[in-house]
């Protein structure tokens, strides 16, 4: 919670400000007993109702002061938390942009959004809480011990016995109820991961008919996370029953030695009225402490995720050194290249080395899992290489800034993911600045300018979220001309035509051989018919290189390609 709440640096004026109204509220209640006893001694037992309507006037200004610090402490600490959790939001978000692939791996993207939502939320409230409870329970407490010493010592003795006897349960039940708070974020990431799988898999559930499942999965899921809740309350329903027989017990305790104090004439009756209420100031500072105490344990779960991620340091890091002077713009080599996913037995790639040079078409191709979209992530530091090295224009990828080496390319993901916007916003993405002409140029070697403009405002339709409104082939279509508006010096297209059907293909690799003449192109493809053309082809084998040359080339050399090609082509086709 501690680390959490360093980033409270820009309200440090504020919460002084909370520190003096609040202390200015503790004073003002701690007074009023004092001005009630004085009523009681001088007032009620000399008969003097002058005394008590001018000391009864004062105890209300006293009040009112109170309530107005009151008001300004909570106004101004509402403010704060929300800041803080404006704060907070901002850092996980800007570290997890940073993340590598590695590291959402590790995390996942559903206890991911938990961290940035759900978590952030507990601390909110909880600071809430501290700022109206914490700050104010213990100043009067102890304001209070002071102030009931000061009305009499010797029933001081009995709130000597019963705050240690409180603290201890407080202990004791805190102490078993932190690590299963723990469990409930765990189980709450569960829940969430089980929801946007089935949000996003609905065509699939619906395909195979497995509602029933997934509805008994997340029953499965959400009884585990209530009955982990019930545990917990179970647990924290023993504080409140004992806080208040405790607060009884002093209070009887407190009645009946003062009465007998009072008898003997060691105490008066406003003394004793005043130590009463300063005792239950006393317990209720600590009630408020139990009631940050159900709190605490699970803000302070969420405060440990937190900086989980905040204290990951991102595996893919620019350079420190200056960057070394470029070679030919649009160069991409492979240098004895290997690459293993962490917790893997094998390598996904290996001792995989090829050049590629502006102006030259390059295809990779291979059977399922063999590396091929692992071999390209690579290239704009979505992973970085266990050995070997890959360079862009003659640098080696780790010596450039992210920023400009992804700069220099045009990536057309395996699964097309287009933006909540207009069709326009979606191909500016990559170029905000982009032309009119850019864009629809783009569109028109994309070959999805026809489609574009049989929807109902063009370039200006909406999509939906992730463009659900499109079929795959369009998506597709889309993400292209996305990369082409940007005209980099290298594309990379992962399986980026598989939506397509035979014509339209042709036709766009036709196009984009044109328009990319002069820029270095990377194409994965499964299907033969779309890497035949290519200046080169590269074939893969569970991660290995089995063979690099033309479609002719290769069908001599290389049997893994044979087979391929052998599997997609009849025999009038290859001849």
């Amino acid at each position: 919670m501690l680390k959490i709440y360093r980033n409270l640096k820009p309200y440090t004026v504020s919460i002084i400000m909370i520190l003096v109204f609040l202390f200015l509220q503790v004073m003002s209640d701690l007074y009023l007993p004092t001005l009630m006893s004085d009523i009681v001694n001088n007032g009620i037992m000399t008969k003097n109702i002058g005394y008590i309507w001018k000391t009864g006037e004062y105890m209300l200004l006293i009040a009112a002061g109170g309530v107005i610090c009151a008001v300004v402490a909570g106004f101004l600490g509402a403010r704060v938390s929300v800041g803080l959790g404006r704060i907070l939001r901002n850092r996980i978000f800007r570290r997890v942009e940073n993340f590598s692939l590695h590291e959402f791996d590790r995390f996942g993207s559903s206890t991911l959004i938990t961290r940035t939502t759900n978590d952030i939320i507990q601390i909110q409230t909880v600071t809430i809480m501290i700022i109206n409870m914490m700050i104010r329970a213990p100043l009067t407490c102890v304001g209070g011990i002071f102030q009931a010493y000061h009305q009499d010592r010797t029933l001081t003795l009995i709130l000597a016995i019963a705050l240690p006897v409180l603290i201890l349960i407080i202990y004791l039940v805190t102490s078993k109820v932190v690590p299963i708070f723990r469990q409930v974020q765990r189980k709450l990431d569960r829940i969430n991961l089980i929801l946007r799988e089935n949000l996003t898999g609905i065509r699939v559930i619906r395909a195979f008919n497995k509602i029933d499942h997934e509805k008994a999965r997340f029953e499965t899921a959400n009884k585990d996370l209530t009955d982990t809740y019930i545990h917990v309350n179970r647990i924290m329903a023993v504080l409140m029953p004992m806080m208040m027989l405790i607060m009884n017990l002093v209070t009887v305790c407190v009645l009946w030695f003062g009465s007998k104090r009072i008898d003997t004439g060691e105490m008066n009756l406003g003394a004793l009225m005043a130590f009463v209420q300063y005792a239950m100031q006393i317990m209720f500072s600590l009630l408020m402490f139990v009631m940050m105490f159900v709190m605490i344990p699970r803000a302070q779960a969420a405060a440990d995720r937190i900086n989980e991620v905040l204290s990951t340091e991102p595996e893919i890091i620019d350079p420190q050194l200056p960057e070394p002077a470029a070679a030919e713009k649009g160069y991409v080599e492979f240098r004895n290249v290997t690459f293993r996913y962490h917790g893997a037995e094998q390598s996904a790639i290996q001792n995989v080395s090829f050049s590629v040079k502006p102006g030259e078409t390059t295809a990779i191709i291979g059977g399922t899992g063999s590396g091929k979209s692992t071999l390209i992530n690579l290239i704009p530091r979505f992973y970085d290489a266990d050995e070997g090295q890959v360079l862009v224009d003659g640098i080696d990828v780790k010596a450039m800034p992210q920023e400009e080496l992804r700069n220099k390319i045009g990536f057309v993901p395996q699964k097309a993911r287009l933006f909540t916007g207009t069709v326009d916003e979606n191909l500016r993405y990559g170029k905000e600045d982009a032309s009119e002409d850019e864009i629809r140029h783009a569109a028109d070697v994309a070959q999805a300018s026809e489609f574009i403009s049989q929807m109902s405002d063009g370039y200006d339709s909406m999509l939906s979220e992730g463009g659900q409104n499109l079929s795959g082939g369009q998506k597709q279509r889309l993400s292209i001309a996305r990369a082409l508006v940007r005209r980099p010096e290298i594309y990379v297209f992962d399986d980026s035509f598989s939506a397509l059907d035979f014509k339209t293909d042709a036709k766009l690799r036709a196009a984009l051989k044109k328009d990319t003449q002069k820029a270095t192109v990377i194409i994965v493809a499964q299907r033969v018919g779309t890497v035949m053309d290519a200046d080169r082809i590269i074939v893969l084998d569970e991660g290995s290189v089995a063979g690099i040359g033309t479609h002719s080339e290769l069908l001599k050399s290389c049997g893994v390609y044979r087979e391929i090609v052998a599997s997609q082509l009849s025999e009038e086709e290859l001849a």
